[in-house]
């Protein structure tokens, strides 16, 4: 006997933790334990599915002796809705590995049903895929199973009828796709992999996302999100399906399913529905451990939102509307990549795309089709630059021409003499704001002359998280804190209360969408003085100042006071 208590130690120390509590809590022996402990390896099965398929220990006195030995509440899982069960919160192949149910979501913290609160795995995989906390709730194991069972189910017959007759790929694509499907190897019509690209793509619709991010990695793979800006991890399929599933989007986007050494580009449509069609542009990288994929989700209906719908101030609408008016003179759109500029661009071209006018864009690439405007991708490898679509329209007998960058001298130079023989031009530069885009066209080498006979306004802009309506509350900061931050001393007045995110199941960590934060500056006399002169940025910012115009920071705190954002958020995307 004494020879066998150190193996019965050793066994005893290898059993999991649901294990242990249930020896602890006299339901179970040490040893029936350990031997249902060997037979889940060996069958190589979960301890607990072993454990209540034995019969061992009933699925109801389980979770109560886990109710009781971890502290947390038991839920009768009859009594809840299938329907009403918040989605998209966690991939469902964590949900059916590890027999979980999400039910709700508190703040940044995810309320979840198990029969198992001891597997810190499971823990720690929610963790990592949502960036969120856990509360147990503990649930019978076998309503639990069924419960992600039928969860599972609802989910394959909705993509079914999604794969059905409203969600297909855009028919020339498809013809095009079949045709190097033929050449190509047999597998890329794999089943699973074609479903889950289009869970994947109908989730990021549904999730309002701009961005889809496909990441190999030499042990995972990983696919994320981007929704209001930040990246949200949404799936970790195994690392294995990182090919086919890259054959099948390159297929789709009709690039060269041979080549992986070098970058791609491509676009495909999807049509969602009868009336609906996304389009996507397509973006390959190479990688140490496989090609990077990131996904840009372009919806037309962006551009016919209407100007009112980007989050204008009555005063910088009119200034805007006022410039596009204008016969001739250009238009400049500033901000960083992802800060809204195209759909700015675009939704002025919608208001002035009219049957007795002739609009021409030059883009790389076109990202939104708008009918009635004739648009062009620049292709530098075919010799097709900005410059040389620039020149082109400038024969066509344009009325209004959308350059899509500024990058280089020449380019510059042809839009600047197109605004000055009596087009509008619209373009957009990346710098930080609206006065230090004179400075940067300066420093290009355009003269002072040609830009303060040419720029008629400037707009600079950042996208904001907005907060969510219905669950954001009252925050007391400081005063202090608030004239550290930009506010003027006639501003903290009390009659007006900051609010923060909360979190709630509508929504993601406290926002839903985003609001424009923009300053939009029309080039005065004063400021043409200025500018021939030769003056700073500094010197241009301060006579906006006096001429009424908001900075990028004072825009945004006025955003915080009409409570549609929060302080942290407009600290965090503006300078100041």
């Amino acid at each position: 006997m004494a020879a066998v208590d150190p193996i019965s130690e050793a066994s005893a120390v290898a059993l999991p933790g649901l294990g242990r509590a249930l020896v602890s809590a006299g339901k179970l022996g040490q040893k029936a334990a350990e031997e249902i402990y060997r037979k889940a390896q060996a069958n190589r099965t979960s301890f607990i599915a072993e454990l209540t398929g034995s019969g061992a220990v009933s699925a109801a006195d389980l979770a109560h002796t886990m109710s009781t030995a971890f502290g947390a509440p038991v839920l009768d899982l009859d009594a809840i809705d299938l329907n009403r069960l918040p989605k998209g919160l966690l991939d469902g192949k964590i949900c059916a590995d590890y027999r979980i149910v999400v039910l709700s979501k508190r703040n940044n913290r995810l309320i979840v049903a198990t029969a198992d609160p001891s597997d810190q795995s499971a823990a720690e995989k929610i963790k990592f895929a949502t960036q969120m906390g856990v509360d147990w709730i503990i649930a019978e194991y076998d309503k639990l199973t069924k419960m992600v069972e039928g969860l599972a189910t609802s989910t394959s017959e909705a993509m079914d009828s999604i794969i059905g007759d409203d969600f297909e790929f855009d028919e020339s694509s498809m013809e095009q796709a079949n045709a190097e499907e033929e050449a190509g190897p047999s597998d890329v019509e794999d089943a699973p992999v074609v479903k889950f690209l289009h869970k994947m793509l109908l989730d990021a619709i549904g999730m309002r996302a701009s961005d889809l991010h496909f990441e190999p990695y030499e042990h995972q793979y990983r696919v994320r999100f981007r929704i209001d800006g930040e990246l949200r991890e949404i799936a970790s399929p195994p690392v294995a399906i990182k090919d086919k599933l890259a054959s099948r989007i390159k297929v789709i986007s009709r690039m060269d399913i041979s080549e992986k050494r070098v970058p791609q580009d491509g676009r495909m449509k999807l049509k969602v529905g009868p009336d609906r069609v996304i389009d996507f542009r397509v973006s390959t990288l190479p990688t140490l451990f496989g090609e990077k994929i990131v996904i840009r989700i372009l919806d037309p209906s962006s551009a016919k939102l209407g100007i009112d719908a980007l989050g204008y101030e009555p005063e910088e609408k009119q200034r805007l509307m006022d410039a596009i008016s204008r016969p001739y003179g250009m238009i400049l759109v500033t901000g960083p990549t992802g800060s809204g500029k195209t759909v700015s661009l675009y939704t002025c071209l919608n208001l002035l795309n009219k049957p007795g006018v002739n609009i021409s864009t030059a883009e790389d690439p076109a990202e939104i089709n708008l009918p009635g405007v004739n648009q062009v991708n620049v292709n530098d490898k075919a010799g097709l630059t900005f410059a040389a679509a620039l020149k082109s329209f400038l024969r066509q007998d344009p009325d209004i021409i959308m350059v899509g960058e500024i990058r280089d001298l020449e380019t510059a130079d042809i839009a600047i003499k197109a605004a000055q023989t009596g087009h509008l031009v619209m373009s957009t530069l990346h710098t930080n704001d609206a006065p230090t885009t004179l400075t940067r066209m300066r420093n290009m080498g355009i003269a002072p002359f040609n830009i303060a006979s040419s720029v008629i306004l400037i707009t600079a802009q950042r996208l904001a998280r907005r907060l969510c309506a219905q669950c954001k509350k009252p925050l007391d900061i400081p005063y202090e804190n608030l004239i550290d931050a930009g506010f003027k001393e006639e501003d903290v007045d009390g009659t007006w209360t900051p609010y923060q995110p909360v979190g709630c199941s509508a929504c993601n960590n406290g926002y839903k969408g985003r609001v424009g934060i923009y300053q939009v500056m029309p080039i005065s006399e004063d400021m043409q003085r200025i500018i021939l002169a030769d003056g700073s940025a500094l010197e241009i910012a301060e006579q906006a100042r006096k001429e009424g115009v908001r900075s990028l920071r004072a825009s945004g705190l006025h955003k915080v006071r009409m409570g549609l954002t929060s302080l942290e958020e407009v600290l965090a995307v503006t300078n100041e």
